[in-house]
């Protein structure tokens, strides 16, 4: 009977919840509840609830529940759904400027990309979404991408001569294969573990969180902590529903992505962290796995190697954008 009355509070709470809110706001994204990105949705939505008082519910759609990866932009355009967050890459076709952030050891670390996504030039790109008819409003992280092959360690760039490397689309990736010697595999990312497994590609590059929850380390021999090349997310909001939102409610919404973005990128800090740990307890326990982390000097390398690719780019992404990055501090 207690059971039975406390559901009745519960459903009545939620049903409450519900009605009092004045306006509803849909998000959605394709990854799980219980990725940073999946948590920093949740996050957002208790926070936008909390700031407006209730007048405000997000409705968090994850796992492409509503948009599978690449139709959440033009469900975003059409205005059937309101907030996505969609990775960098997919913008390029409409923002070639977006490339820059695949630009191999271009970003330092964390705290350079975070200085670069959070100040001029994370705005110009910005600035420039936006006017493709959508509201930019901040970048999360997705994490830094690392080198795995299951033949020769890609310690330096020479060590990669010959291997097939899967890529994303991406003609600065295959770039970057060709400066290396390697021969680049575009393929979906559903797709790679298989073809790792059947040795049709030698190699990959995958931040840490893909490379073990998708098993990638049964497959590889050698993981090279490279750290070359950024991956994140771009919050951005249905232009047609954000003109039409209350004014005063605005800056709440606001406040509250700011609050999300700092959440998931110390979730996503601590993820790799968490996942580095578990790697390394497995290559102890493990006969066939490795991992190498680069020295400053072995780093520099890669820097000057990479660097030499980039006024390939300069017609594309901007040469002043580049050298805007490289001088952030």
């Amino acid at each position: 009977m207690f059971i039975f009355i406390r559901v009745i509070v519960l459903i009545t709470l939620c049903i409450s919840s519900s009605i009092s809110a004045e306006y509803t706001i849909k998000l959605t994204h394709v990854v799980s509840p219980n990725t940073p990105k999946g948590k920093g949705a949740i996050f957002l939505a208790k926070r936008v609830s909390e700031l407006t008082h209730g007048r405000v519910e997000v409705i968090v759609y994850p796992n492409s529940q509503l948009y599978g990866d690449g139709e959440e932009i033009k469900a975003l355009k059409l205005g059937n759904v309101h907030i996505a967050m969609p990775s960098l890459s997919k913008f390029t076709s409409m923002v070639p400027e977006m490339q820059l952030f695949d630009l191999p050891f271009l970003f330092r670390d964390a705290n350079h990309v975070h200085a670069v996504l959070d100040g001029e030039v994370g705005q110009i790109i910005k600035d420039k979404v936006t006017a493709k008819g959508f509201v930019a409003i901040d970048y999360w992280d997705a994490g830094f991408k690392h080198f795995s092959s299951s033949k020769k360690a890609i310690i330096m760039p020479h060590d990669a001569q010959g291997q097939k490397l899967r890529i994303m689309k991406s003609h600065v990736l295959e770039s970057q294969c060709n400066v290396m010697g390697a021969i680049p595999v575009i393929l979906p990312f559903a797709l790679v573990y298989s073809a790792l497994r059947q040795g049709s590609v030698d190699g990959a590059e995958n931040p840490l969180s893909n490379f073990y929850t998708k098993n990638f380390y049964e497959v590889q021999m050698n993981l090279t902590l490279s750290s070359h090349g950024y991956l994140g997310y771009l919050v951005i909001m249905s232009e047609s529903f954000w003109r039409k939102f209350p004014a005063d409610l605005k800056p709440m919404i606001l406040q509250a992505v700011k609050e999300a973005t700092a959440y998931e990128r110390k979730l996503v800090a601590q993820d790799d962290e968490e996942t580095l740990a578990k790697l390394e307890m497995y290559a102890k326990t493990s006969n066939h796995f490795k991992i190498y982390t680069l020295s400053l000097e072995q780093k520099e390398v890669w820097q000057k190697t990479m660097e030499a690719l980039y006024p390939q780019f300069y017609s594309v992404i901007g040469e002043d954008l580049i050298k805007k990055v490289q001088i952030t501090r």
